[in-house]
Parts: structure tokens; C-alpha cells; sequence
């Protein structure tokens, strides 16, 4: 590494120490701690503060779906720049915003023809929450506010999205709504209890649900939540049918059904939505964020159905007023990078993520032969290795090891960067990924499983 790049790198994490409040910090190290910066990316790599080129595993945060350095939406950005930077949604529009709601409404199920654009996926669920509220309200039905959401689901970071998160630990130091929120059990196959199959799982979850809406009163119960896949839980794929009962019970109770995508929609699946495509279900509303630039720029939105919009239109409150909005709210750079995105990933992008899709699980599914890994699970180009003390009753190892990170930490210095989740891996890479590249990240993963039983064995923690 060159003098003037190390002087650059030390002058940033000094900048970070003292001035930086880094996301999701811990209270003794708040205010005055230096991540590891990355300098530059191209394609499926990033290159850290130490030169180090790596696998870019989780694809930035779910996102860098067309991978980086992506010339195509680094012109799209700077042309939009030079022609408009930004015009106030108050009261104006753009081309860039026209053209993509209608482009996101071509490819979206069903009737969700509707599309409210937001700075992330966040503020996506916000809106979509407060759009419900708003509906219920202008319909008068002012006492169907309640939401139900699950136990290890993941649906944003501001007071009322992170309100609808599950089994989070930060639970136990942060604020949040709880009169409006009900929460279900996590529908993870994996963790289902001894001797359940997976179809008498998946009938105890929608049992569950028919008797917390007959508690709960279906009148007061505004609208579900839910990710096809639930992404930062764990990559959980629910058992078969279950989400499509939940959308059938929804409709008969008038319950709003809201898919989040932030995760899964613009090709992680293999489709630019996959509430329908994969799950069988039509949403009443879709949410979606991240993929939509693949992380070129901050944008989200969400899809609402005509009827929807028709049951307002209709109502005998013309003069309601749905006072929400964000001031990038359809920022016409944002937009335009994602018209171009969306080209890359029809162009092609889409159509290779599918042909390489099962090659990644054939070489994804082959580390389930290591003592430590209890089960790797996902769709797509989105996986999860859990690892595990004991195959046969799959007792987690959890916090007191640190699997996910002492896993990552070997990843990182054999050329891969992970998302460790506890006990757990997740793997979620640019959807440009060849057959070769997998092959080395399957082998990199392969190498830092085996390490880490290793250490783990070497300290006594664990035997296998």
C-alpha cells in the first residue's frame, strides 16, 4: 500500500473515531469507534483498508444485486445529475419517477398498480403502515390499527418499522410500540418442535393465527407483514403453502396483506417480485428498497393495489388528506438509476442469477457434511448456514463463541467477506456471479468452517 493511501486511510479512521456515529453501535465503544473501510469494488469484490481483495458475500447489505463498479448506472447517475439533481415532490414530479412507477406496476402482481417512492426500505414500511392507518380511517374504521407481524422477522430501523422486528436483542435497551403490534411465531421449518412435521408445523402456525384474530377481534386488526423470505432472521423459508393460507385468511377477515421485498425483490429470487411468482400470493401492498438500484442509490417505495386506491377515490372523505411524504420522496436521480438497473437486470443479469442458481445450491448445500453445520437453507441467490452444537438436537452455538464472526474472520483473510448472524452465515451475492466464483466462495466457506471447528475444539468449547 502506497505512503499517501496509508495517510488517507489514518486520517478517515481517525475522522471516524472522533466524529462518526457508526450504525447499530454498542454503549462502550459509541462515538468513538473506527470500522474497517472499503476502499473500492468491482464486480462480485471490494477491497478493504488493508489492499485485501475479497468476495463480496452479502452483496454490500442484500443490495449490489448488478455488483459494483457498474459503469451503465454510474453514467445513468451523472446524467440525471447534469440534467435535474432535484425538484420537491410537494408540489412537482419528474420523468425519471413517472416512468418507473409505471415500469415497477408492469412487473408487480396482481392489481398493485400504485407506487409511492421513499428513501429505503425503512421508510418504506413506514409509509406503508401509515398508509393502512390512513385507508381505515378514511373508511371509518378507526379501530382496525393493529399489525401482525413474526418472531424473527426483519422490517426496518425507524420507531414504528423497528417496531415490527422479532427476537432482536436490542430489544432490551431500545423503544418501541407495543399496543398496535401482535406478533406470531417465526415460521422456521428448522426449529420446529420435536417430532412436528413440517405440514403439522405449518398448521399449528395457521391455527395460531386464526385464534389470534378471534382474540384479538378481526375488527381491530388492520393489516399482516410479512417477507416471503425472512432475510436478516436467518434466511427462513416458510414451510410450503403457509403464506398463501395467510393471504387466503387475510381476505376473509379484511386484513390488509403486506409483502415486504426489500430483500427479495429485483432478482435475488429470480423474478423482479416474488410474492406471486414464487409464494402464489397477491399482496394488497408490496414494499420494496435495495435491490430497486442495487445500492447505487438511496430509494424504496411501495406498491399499493387499485382496489385500494378505488375504495378512497370512492369514499365520502374527497377532502382527506394522506399527509405523508419525505423530501426525496421520487428523486429523479434515484429513479433514473433504477430505470437503468431495471434494464441490466431484464438485459440479461436476471437470466444468468437463474442459470447459476442451482450450481450456488449444489455447492452451498455440500458444507451441510461439516460437523458444525446443522442445516444451509434459502432461495435464489440467498443462503444461510446455521451452525449448530449437536446435529441430532440442534442446540445452537450462540454468543458465548461468536460462531458467525470467528467464521468470518477466517473468510476474510482466505479472499471472502460474510454477514455472520450469530450462529449463523449469510451468503447473498451480486447476481453477476459466475460458476467460478461460486466455486471459490463455496471452497473459501469450506476452509473457514473448518478452522473455526478447530479453534473451537482446541479451546474446548466444543467437540463436535
Amino acid at each position: 500500500m502506497d505512503a499517501d493511501l496509508q495517510t488517507r486511510l489514518d486520517d478517515a479512521n481517525d475522522a471516524s473515531r472522533k466524529h462518526l456515529i457508526q450504525p447499530w453501535p454498542v454503549a462502550d465503544s459509541i462515538g468513538d469507534e473506527a470500522r474497517s473501510i472499503i476502499q473500492s469494488g468491482d464486480g462480485i469484490y471490494i477491497r478493504n483498508d488493508q489492499g485485501e481483495r475479497l468476495i463480496d458475500g452479502p452483496a454490500g447489505m442484500w443490495c449490489t444485486n448488478v455488483g459494483h463498479r457498474n459503469q451503465a448506472l454510474a453514467d445513468a447517475m451523472r446524467d440525471q445529475a447534469m440534467k435535474l439533481s432535484y425538484n420537491s415532490p410537494w408540489y412537482t414530479s419528474n420523468e425519471p419517477a413517472a416512468l418507473l412507477a409505471r415500469r415497477i406496476a408492469d412487473h408487480a402482481p396482481g392489481d398493485l398498480e400504485h407506487v409511492f417512492f421513499t428513501t429505503g426500505g425503512s421508510t418504506a414500511m413506514d409509509s406503508a403502515i401509515r398508509f393502512v392507518q390512513f385507508y381505515n380511517n378514511v373508511r371509518g374504521r378507526g379501530g382496525k390499527k393493529k399489525i401482525l407481524a413474526r418472531e424473527g422477522g426483519y422490517h426496518g430501523s425507524t420507531y414504528l418499522s423497528a417496531s415490527l422486528n422479532g427476537g432482536l436483542r436490542v430489544k432490551n435497551w431500545m423503544d418501541f410500540e407495543t399496543d398496535l403490534i401482535i406478533k406470531l411465531a417465526c415460521p422456521d421449518p428448522f426449529r420446529r418442535p420435536a417430532g412436528l412435521s413440517v405440514d403439522a408445523f405449518a398448521d399449528r402456525l395457521i391455527d395460531e393465527l386464526r385464534q389470534t384474530i378471534d382474540r384479538e377481534g378481526a375488527e381491530n386488526i388492520a393489516a399482516f407483514v410479512g417477507e416471503p423470505v425472512m432475510a436478516s432472521g436467518g434466511v427462513i423459508v416458510p414451510p410450503p403453502g403457509y403464506l398463501k393460507r395467510i393471504r387466503d385468511i387475510c381476505t376473509e377477515n379484511e386484513i390488509l396483506y403486506i409483502s415486504d421485498e426489500v430483500v427479495t425483490g429485483f432478482g435475488r429470487l429470480g423474478h423482479m417480485f416474488a410474492s406471486e411468482a414464487v409464494f402464489d400470493v397477491t399482496p394488497d401492498i408490496i414494499t420494496f428498497a435495495k435491490g430497486v438500484t442495487s445500492g447505487y442509490f438511496p430509494l424504496g417505495g411501495m406498491v399499493v393495489s387499485a382496489k385500494l386506491m378505488r375504495d378512497l377515490q370512492g369514499s365520502n372523505h374527497p377532502d382527506a388528506m394522506f399527509a405523508h411524504g419525505l423530501t426525496y420522496s421520487s428523486h429523479p436521480i434515484g429513479c433514473a438509476v433504477a430505470l437503468r438497473n431495471m434494464d441490466l437486470l431484464e438485459g440479461g443479469i436476471m437470466d444468468h442469477a437463474a442459470d447459476v442458481t442451482p450450481y450456488f445450491w449444489e455447492k452451498m448445500k455440500a458444507l451441510e457434511a461439516l460437523d458444525l453445520v446443522g442445516e444451509v437453507r434459502g432461495l435464489g441467490l440467498m443462503a444461510c448456514i446455521e451452525c449448530v452444537a449437536d446435529k441430532s438436537n440442534k442446540n445452537p452455538i450462540r454468543l458465548d463463541t461468536e460462531v458467525g464472526n470467528r467464521i468470518d474472520a477466517h473468510c476474510q483473510e482466505l479472499g471472502l467477506l460474510l454477514r455472520p448472524l450469530v450462529n449463523m452465515c449469510v451468503m447473498s451475492p451480486p447476481l453477476v456471479i459466475t460458476r467460478d466464483q461460486i466455486t471459490t466462495m463455496a471452497d473459501i466457506l469450506h476452509e473457514g468452517i473448518l478452522r473455526t471447528q478447530n479453534d473451537l475444539r482446541a479451546e474446548g468449547i466444543w467437540q463436535g
